[in-house]
This record gives C-alpha cells, structure tokens and sequence, in this order.
C-alpha cells in the first residue's frame, strides 16, 4: 500500500523498503537531502538524477524540516 506524504514524497513497501521516495522514481529523500548537506548544487543534483525536477528537490527539503519539528521522536 502506497502512502502519499505529500504530492512529491510517497512511501511504499515495496519500494526502496519503505523508505521516503520521490513520487515516480526510487530516489532517497535521504540521497536529495544528503547531496544538499555535502553542499552539492542543485544542478548537480539534478544531472546525478534526471528524473527529479527543482520542485522535488525542495519538496524533499520540505519533509525533512517537517520531521525536526516533530514534537517527539521514538528511539
């Protein structure tokens, strides 16, 4: 079963063990966010993934800010 987080990011079981997706591909938010961190360019995101646009390099941002303003985190 597919779940939509929001209309670029998805989870699905059978996709990438579940993990957050971008919608379509089987590209990491955790790849997008990492590449973001090591201070890569957007542009070269975008060539290392062609099937990715801007906005969903910005959506992935958007999840992973969406999680640090959890209220709580279960460990």
């Amino acid at each position: 079963m597919q779940t939509w987080l929001s209309d670029r990011i998805t989870l699905d079981p059978a996709i990438c063990h579940g993990k957050p997706v971008v919608r379509g591909t089987r590209v990491l938010v955790a790849n997008v966010v990492g590449a973001i961190a090591a201070r890569q360019a957007v542009e070269e995101i975008l060539q290392d993934y062609p099937a990715l646009t801007e906005a969903d390099i910005q959506a992935c941002l958007e999840f992973a800010g969406g999680l640090t303003a959890m209220e709580s985190v279960e460990a």
